[in-house]
């Protein structure tokens, strides 16, 4: 992938119009390139838009905690700059996940306003960003309860559950969803307060990814629906793949075996990257359901990319 394309793909990422959970995986895109001016502007458009409940970058309300996603920019930026307010709006941001978030009996947060259902892409906005707010025995708990709804016999994660009628109301397993776990998981690692965990954390990942991988297609890419041949194929599954298998490899908890596997995701998803630095086919923003564009896409392209310089890195 030449430099020029990507290049495209940040101007095609920085373009889109995006809510708090895509704001937060671009900053996460910008954190790993070492963008010190994106991660700045990117942190503080956080607080500016934060709601008065605490949500960083809560735009429409209607995401309860998506908002995770944007803990480690403004935690990041509050660390280099010493910055009050930054770390004011951490606390805020704490408080409603302490607190303030709709949740389950078990404590299990739930994921939008209106409903009371418990999604797969919420691993990615909360364990990270509990980890990160120091609070690990929430982070597990939200783990726990998460994988105890969605996770099926055969590893794979369903999409969403519904807590009055204790029911799979979105049972298949949802390509994005099941990239929304390992790449959390992967990122969660990182996290200095995830020390104690790292082994648990390590092994939740790396079952996801195995049980993603029996489903992969001869061109390197997924179906949307990871064991249905008959939805439409995506790339985006391919990258969060590398990204957590590539992170994995860099962070040593996945062996230099594994290096081959992640390139050759990467590789997958970045052959359908076009001119305009578009990744696709992806499932298209902004309700997911058929082939489009996405600016989590764009951001998985670019931390897949960032991850495997790292496993390049060590030589």
């Amino acid at each position: 992938m030449t430099a020029t394309r990507e290049g495209a793909v940040w101007t095609a990422l920085l373009a889109m119009q995006r809510l708090s959970w895509e704001q937060g995986v671009v900053a996460h895109a910008a954190l790993d390139h070492a963008r010190g001016d994106l991660v700045a502007a990117l942190a503080d458009d956080a607080v500016v838009r934060q709601d008065a409940q605490g949500r960083l970058g809560e735009v429409d309300g209607g995401g309860l905690v998506n908002c995770g996603a944007l803990v480690e920019v403004v935690a990041v930026e509050a660390a280099r700059t010493g910055r009050v307010d930054l770390a004011a709006a951490l606390a805020r941001q704490a408080a409603w996940f302490d607190a303030g978030c709709p949740r389950a009996a078990d404590g299990t947060l739930l994921h939008l306003a209106g409903s009371a259902q418990v999604w797969t892409d919420s691993v990615y906005m909360l364990v990270p960003a509990l980890l990160r707010l120091d609070r690990a025995d929430a982070a597990l708990v939200q783990l726990a309860g998460h994988r105890s709804r969605l996770r099926g016999d055969d590893g794979l994660w369903a999409a969403r559950w519904d807590e009055p009628t204790a029911t799979l109301v979105a049972p298949q397993r949802w390509g994005t969803g099941n990239g929304w776990v390992a790449a959390g998981l992967a990122r969660a690692w990182r996290e200095r307060a995830a020390a104690p965990h790292r082994a648990a954390l390590a092994a939740e990942a790396t079952a996801v990814v195995t049980a993603c991988l029996a489903h992969r297609r001869a061109d390197g890419l997924f179906h949307d629906v990871v064991d249905d041949p008959g939805s439409f194929v995506e790339a985006n599954l391919a990258q969060m793949l590398a990204y957590a298998v590539l992170t994995g490899v860099a962070d040593g908890w996945l062996d230099a075996g594994w290096a081959d596997v992640g390139r050759d995701l990467r590789a997958a998803a970045a052959r359908g990257v076009d001119a305009d630095g578009l990744v696709r086919p992806v499932a298209g923003a902004p309700h997911f359901d058929r082939p489009g564009r996405s600016a989590e896409a764009q951001a998985f392209f670019l931390l897949a990319l960032a991850a495997e310089r790292r496993v390049d890195a060590l030589g």
